[in-house]
């Protein structure tokens, strides 16, 4: 997937998936999924996308500091 992020493109394909993590079951509203990537270059997102009621309606990428993408890692340990 491919998203722009303040003006910049990035590519989930190219990017390290740290850790990935699914709430509820394919085809439930209040599902979503969030994946931690890291790029090559040490930048960390947060890509998150779920169901109609989830805390997610729609994909989106964002960009995490090192150390908020450790206590997300550690949150969902």
């Amino acid at each position: 997937m491919k998203k722009t992020v303040k003006g910049v493109v990035y590519d989930t394909e190219a990017m390290t998936v740290v850790k990935k993590v699914s709430h509820g079951e394919f085809g439930d509203p209040a599902g979503y999924e969030e994946t931690l990537y890291v790029a090559e270059n040490g930048n960390y997102f947060l890509y998150t996308n779920g169901g109609e009621a989830s805390p997610y309606t729609a994909e989106k990428l964002t960009s995490l500091s090192k150390a908020k993408a450790a206590a997300w890692e550690k949150e969902n340990a």
